[in-house]
């Protein structure tokens, strides 16, 4: 009797647990959240939600930062695809200005482990760029590749493969090869290898990326509290001997950034 009450009362097995780290994309995202965007200017946005999948936007922006006047946009979130409450797929974002520049971007979930995106930007009359990604998100790793105007006749483009591996729950390991081919390159193409890592826990986050161009990137970010958290960002260019620092804090809802 004494056995059979003890495996009723031992406990269920461990489960095979979702370790996925994300993309390479948003290795340092909860650094870069904590800094404020930098506009200078004015702008009026107005949001209205036609129905529950589309939505529409007028903006007004005046500034001497980036690209003044109106733009119209849409946004669209279809049902076809529902991977959880947060994902639903496809997504349809655009906008438009007066002149007819326009920016779309169409993001689809093929599988439940496959996520694609075209990025297109079309500007005075003519095709200015096509970006196409693919992210495969296993259990415990993802795997994107990535394209930029590419163009078969001419030879020309850029690309660029990432992979990113969960090595414990906290510690992340990754790569990334970037190649470029272009008339303007000496030798009319380059690549670049970058070797990727984070340590992440609950409260913290320490992530960075080291190029054989001799480009450095570390991010830290801490939660002190429940109303302030703490990043700090460096960017170094190791051949060059050139670095730029930036430090923030947010606290509550006010945020502030400093750079050197």
């Amino acid at each position: 009797m004494g056995n059979v009450h003890a495996a009723e009362m031992a406990p269920p097995p461990p489960q095979d647990v979702d370790r996925n780290p994300g993309t390479v994309e948003d290795l340092h995202n909860r650094c870069k959240e904590v800094f404020p965007m930098a506009f200078e200017g004015c702008k009026l946005l107005v949001q209205k939600g036609l129905s529950n999948n589309f939505q529409v936007s007028h903006s007004l922006t005046m500034s001497n930062m980036m690209p003044s006047g109106y733009r119209f946009g849409a946004t669209y979130v279809g049902a076809s695809k529902i991977i959880s409450m947060q994902e639903a797929y496809p997504i349809l974002i655009g906008d438009i200005d007066a002149s007819g520049n326009l920016q779309a971007n169409i993001i689809h979930a093929p599988t439940d482990n496959l996520r694609t995106k075209m990025m297109v930007q079309v500007q005075d009359q003519k095709w200015q760029s096509l970006q196409l990604t693919a992210d495969y998100k296993g259990k415990d790793y993802t795997a994107s590749v990535t394209t930029g105007n590419p163009d078969l006749f001419s030879g020309t483009g850029m690309g660029i493969a990432h992979y990113l591996q969960s090595v414990t729950p906290a510690l992340s390991l990754g790569a990334e090869l970037a190649y470029q081919a272009s008339p303007q390159i000496p030798g009319g193409h380059i690549g670049v290898l970058s070797g990727l890592a984070r340590y992440a826990g609950a409260d913290f986050s320490l992530s960075g990326s080291l190029s054989n161009a001799g480009s450095l990137h570390a991010c830290f970010y801490q939660k002190c509290s429940q109303d302030l958290s703490v990043s700090t960002e460096l960017e170094t260019n190791l051949r060059m001997g050139t670095s730029v620092g930036t430090v923030g804090y947010k606290r509550s809802e006010e945020r502030r950034v400093g750079k050197e």
